[in-house]
């Protein structure tokens, strides 16, 4: 097993179409890294290609997946409502994230 850890910050952006969904893109970089050990490392991907990761801001944390988004060529963080009351986060603020993934 392989464990990742990476800390970066980035914008929280609203899906434009249905729903109010929010985003964080992850780093180019960290996505090119993710993949690779995800596909090659036996790492279990559940549909869409999504990887599954513990996430934290702020004080927050909690389990979710990450999505590829082939119009950045990164992966997405979906950030959930709850997580965006507690730690005060609206659309374009730049925030710090901690990612860990299990692979």
């Amino acid at each position: 097993m392989i464990d990742l850890s990476f800390n970066f910050s980035g914008k929280c952006w609203l899906w434009q179409g249905k729903g109010a969904w929010h985003f964080i893109t992850l780093p180019q970089d960290k996505s090119e890294e993710i993949k690779f050990f995800s596909e090659h490392h036996g790492a279990k991907r559940r549909g869409w290609g999504a990887v599954k990761v513990i996430a934290r801001i702020g004080n927050t944390s909690w389990e979710t997946s990450i999505f590829p988004y082939a119009k950045e060529a990164a992966y997405i963080l979906p950030v959930k409502a709850d997580v965006r009351k507690k730690e005060k986060i609206i659309a374009d603020d730049v925030v710090s994230v901690s990612l860990n993934i299990h692979i």
